[in-house]
């Protein structure tokens, strides 16, 4: 099976805001594959001679950055697909405010952690079903000491024995 690829590769640099981008992708590959259902074969047994023959047919695979995939048979079009979602690169959940800037200047703050802090807020820091330490160690079995390792064990032993016995 031949195969042919292409790559693309774009890179972006900003000199003023100190910001650089770069990505490279296999963006087209080409396949050379058998074609299903158009093969020969005739066998001659009086001659001995056997005749084999398959089609072959192009694989076209395109990709694109923007979750898209596009496969098919050259010449007879192409299926287009959508990617499920999948963080390709880590993103922040909020840039730092920088420190020397004036109020004026900061970024607003997002719209979730708005809500997030309002809720807090209005709360007032307690949590609403709130428990006390003593209610939750009520509700807990009491706690068993053992003096001895082996007592627990001889202990158990001897009912199971007697449970054994009674039937």
């Amino acid at each position: 099976m031949a195969a042919s690829e292409l790559s693309c590769q774009v890179s972006e640099e900003n000199c003023e805001r100190r910001e650089a981008f770069w990505a490279e992708w296999k963006d087209l590959t080409l396949s050379t594959r058998p074609e299903e259902g158009s093969s020969l074969h005739e066998e001659d047994a009086q001659r001995h001679e056997t005749y084999h023959q398959q089609g072959q047919c192009q694989a076209l695979v395109q990709r694109s950055p923007w979750l898209v995939m596009r496969m098919g048979i050259l010449g007879r079009g192409l299926q287009e697909y959508l990617l499920p979602y999948q963080r390709v690169l880590p993103l922040p959940l909020f840039t730092p405010t920088k420190m020397g800037a004036a109020k004026e200047e900061r970024e607003d703050t997002p719209v979730q952690l708005r809500e997030l802090l309002a809720l807090e807020t209005a709360l007032g820091g307690q949590c609403v079903e709130r428990q006390d330490v003593a209610e939750i160690t009520k509700q807990l079995p009491p706690v068993v000491s053992v003096s001895k390792p082996g007592t627990l064990r001889r202990s158990l032993s001897r009912s199971m024995s007697q449970e054994a016995q009674r039937g």
